[in-house]
Formats: C-alpha cells, sequence, structure tokens
C-alpha cells in the first residue's frame, strides 16, 4: 500500500521550504528540472519514501503556467510526499512547520 500526502504553503519558496526540510529532517534535497514540473526539489528517505518541493504554478504547453494541483489555485508550493504504509509517518514534524499546511491524503 502507498500514502500520498500534499502539503501546500504561501509563505516559502519552493527552494526556502526545501532548505527548512533539510535541516529539520535531515535530509538532502537535489534540484531537478524538468520540461512538464519547472525546478524543483527531490529527497529519497532510507525508508524509500520520496520528498518533492516543488511550485505549484509548472509550465504549460501554450507559454503561460498551469497549476499543478488546481484544487488548490491559492497555494504556490507544494510538497508531496509519497511513503509505504509501513514507513514512519513524517506527520509530527511536519505539522511544526510554520505555514504548512496539509491539503490532502490517498492510500492506494
Amino acid at each position: 500500500m502507498t500514502v500520498s500526502d500534499t502539503y501546500g504553503t504561501n509563505t516559502y519558496t519552493a527552494k526556502e521550504l526545501a532548505d527548512l526540510l533539510a535541516d529539520r529532517l535531515d535530509v538532502t534535497f537535489a534540484q531537478r528540472e524538468s520540461d512538464y514540473l519547472g525546478v524543483y526539489f527531490l529527497a529519497t528517505l532510507v525508508d524509500t519514501t520520496r520528498l518533492q518541493v516543488q511550485p505549484n504554478a509548472i509550465p504549460g504547453d501554450d507559454g503561460e503556467d498551469d497549476l499543478y494541483d488546481d484544487e488548490h489555485p491559492d497555494v504556490s508550493v507544494l510538497l508531496l510526499i509519497t511513503s509505504s504504509a509501513a514507513a514512519e509517518p513524517l506527520n509530527d514534524e511536519l505539522s511544526a512547520v510554520e505555514s504548512l499546511t496539509r491539503l490532502r491524503s490517498t492510500r492506494s
């Protein structure tokens, strides 16, 4: 079973949030760039939990930005977490981050 959590903030840029989480969680985020997502930051924990920090505005095909998460147009930066159900939850650590809000959680 896979757990996917989405968090959002308007307080930090993607780089600032990645740096803050790197300090709090003792992980290293690698900066990546893709045609689809633009610049984003990725870290993988020992238990294979994947943390991805990215802007909600992503490059669109028409030269205009599109929203990655159009259910939350007011959120500028997203934290996407994918983990196995057996992974240690990060909710306690993330709830202590000021202005970071949990938007949704799904299990599949």
